[in-house]
């Protein structure tokens, strides 16, 4: 193996990627086979039943030479994307307002029961911001609690219920959204907070749980008051290795959000960003949508590791600490579910169905109580 060819697994495996379709078109078989990315993500626009699912995974992973990331967002209520295929999953804040934490891990098993028999092996979930006032309009019913302690407590059952069912899950969006009024899909969202507040407040779920998350994604997010500039914190060494790697402890896997949000693009071309978040000390970043973007992307990094030896370094860092994670974790070494049989599913729907009743008698009950 030559050392540029070497050089672009490495890099490749640095990226989650994203693609349209329900099937692979040459092209997209073309790109997995280029970039032998570390990981793929399925949107609503990939998925139309559940064995097309398994199969679209199955056969992306036969592009890719490493054990594959296969990866879907899937935390209930709004963002929920097998609700067609499955079943529609109550949303966090609903679950949380029980206060049962008997619930809070069942919504998680629930939701790994449901991604491990498509194929997918992570769950960017759950969300760990904070639902105060300022975002409800962005985050809707995607938080637990106002409160850090109640968002714990729904945070680390959550994930105990997706690492029954066999799927890592993902601590998002640090180092918190619950103060941010825009949608960092479309700008830069900017957060005028100190970091002795967020200390005490966003940040006490990375600090309770960073040994349970196995994945952190950041935020395309500024907050000008710990960086004293509007750099979001995916491209932000502060943020990434002075707190979060460094100050929290963090040691597992840290995620730059999709490079094709709005929210970072008007910070920085995606050459750039993709460049300065492994900088800023991230390990892996996602590109789910345009596929020349995801394209200059991977090139960009590619040669800016050949032309700097100090980039290189940060590149193999990252990489190999990908590699390790994967050959240790147990979701990955398992074996690959076969293709789900209609009885599963149906049994899974079902499952839904009887947590979601349960769940509905919980919040009846509490606001007896409360009445």
């Amino acid at each position: 193996m030559s050392r540029t060819h070497d050089l672009r697994t490495l890099v490749g495996q640095l990226m989650i990627v994203g693609f349209d379709g329900a099937t692979l078109t040459p092209e997209v078989r073309s790109m997995l086979m280029t970039v032998q990315p570390g990981g793929v993500i399925l949107f609503a626009r990939n998925i139309q039943e559940p064995r097309q699912t398994h199969a679209l995974l199955a056969a992306s992973q036969k592009q890719v030479a490493t054990r594959l990331f296969q990866c879907v967002d899937l935390e209930g209520g709004t963002v929920d994307r097998l609700r067609d295929i499955v079943a529609p999953a109550p949303a966090v804040a609903d679950v949380a307002r029980t206060g049962r934490k008997a619930l809070y891990r069942e919504h998680g098993r629930i939701l790994g029961e449901e991604a491990n028999a498509l194929g997918f092996n992570v769950d960017f979930a759950p969300v760990v911001d904070l639902g105060y006032d300022a975002s409800l309009n962005v985050l809707t019913n995607r938080t637990a609690s106002a409160e850090p302690s109640q968002t714990v407590a729904y945070t680390r059952e959550f994930l105990r219920g997706l690492k029954d069912s066999h799927v890592l899950g993902c601590g998002k969006h640090f180092p918190g959204l619950g103060e941010a009024n825009l949608d960092s899909h479309d700008t830069l969202p900017v957060v005028n907070k100190p970091l002795a507040k967020m200390w005490i407040e966003d940040l006490v779920p990375y600090r309770a749980l960073h040994r349970q998350m196995p994945f952190v994604m950041c935020a395309h997010c500024a907050y000008p008051e710990v960086t004293e500039d509007n750099t979001p914190a995916t491209l932000s060494r502060k943020w990434i290795t002075g707190i979060l790697r460094k100050r929290v402890g963090y040691k597992g896997i840290i995620l730059c959000d999709d490079l094709d949000m709005g929210g970072v693009l008007a910070a920085a071309p995606i050459e750039d960003a993709a460049r300065e978040t492994l900088r800023a000390g991230a390990d892996m970043f996602l590109v789910c949508r345009n596929q020349e973007h995801l394209m200059r992307a991977f090139e960009a990094v590619l040669r800016e590791a050949e032309r700097s030896s100090r980039f290189r370094e940060i590149v193999e860092t990252a990489a190999h600490r990908v590699m390790a994670f994967k050959r240790t974790s147990p979701a990955l070494k398992r074996r690959t579910a076969p293709a789900p049989s209609d009885a599963r599913i149906d049994r899974l729907r079902r499952k839904v169905w009887l947590f979601s009743e349960e769940l509905r008698l919980a919040i009846n009950a509490e606001a007896t109580r409360e009445i």
